[in-house]
């Protein structure tokens, strides 16, 4: 029997051993690889082909958002299984619209970690009984006018950008986390503070607030 090769992708140590020393438990799942960043979890996604990535929301650098978009763009078979402290409707909204197998919490998660993940290889979708209710709830009209419709109007690659530069990353800091040029850098941050109508730092940082890009630590 083939066994489900994971990724974990969560840039708190002591969370990917537990993880692991819950799965060595199981006979037909196997760890293959850890990332402690978005960019690893590109980069460990792309070197071992995983079954499953087993992926936190909020990382240094490239954020779990950020990287499920280009890992649900670039390996599509790769399944994405969201493993996080937030329950909030907008991460449960934009990540189920990029395609993610699962979202579990990480307070409630326990020993059912291993079912989950075999549900998601299977093509089945797993979500926390906690945040069950977000994912079907209706989306009202949004104007392109408003915050998440602007939000929405952005490429994958440009909501990446403004993670980043709501972060405080430079362009070169940005171009060397996304593997591309200064100048493709500076044309993204150009392009989506044209998109989103913003014309500074500042009043981008607030966006990314609002929409929860980022998240403030209280």
């Amino acid at each position: 029997m083939n066994k489900i090769r994971v990724v974990l992708a969560d840039d708190h140590t002591i969370l990917r051993e537990g993880v692991r020393a819950l799965l060595t438990q199981t006979s037909d799942i196997e760890v293959v690889g850890e990332a402690s960043s978005g960019e690893e979890a590109i980069e460990r996604c792309a070197a071992l082909r995983p079954d499953v990535i087993v992926m936190d929301v909020s990382m240094p650098g490239l954020g779990g958002f950020e990287a499920t978009l280009q890992i649900r763009r670039d390996h599509p078979d790769v399944k994405v299984v969201v493993l996080t402290q937030y329950d909030d409707h907008e991460y449960v909204r934009r990540f189920m619209q990029a395609g993610v197998a699962g979202y579990l919490l990480k307070r409630s998660v326990g020993r059912e970690l291993p079912g989950s993940i075999r549900a998601a290889a299977r093509g089945g979708l797993v979500l926390d009984p906690e945040i069950a209710h977000e994912a079907v709830r209706p989306e009202p009209a949004r104007d392109l006018a408003s915050g998440s419709g602007r939000y929405e109007s952005l490429t994958d690659r440009e909501k990446q950008v403004l993670k980043l530069v709501a972060e405080g990353q430079s362009n070169k800091d940005i171009a060397n986390i996304l593997d591309i040029s200064v100048k493709t850098a500076m044309s993204h941050r150009e392009h989506l503070m044209d998109k989103l109508g913003l014309h500074s730092r500042t009043e981008l940082i607030h966006f990314a607030i609002r929409e929860g890009v980022i998240k403030v630590e209280r």
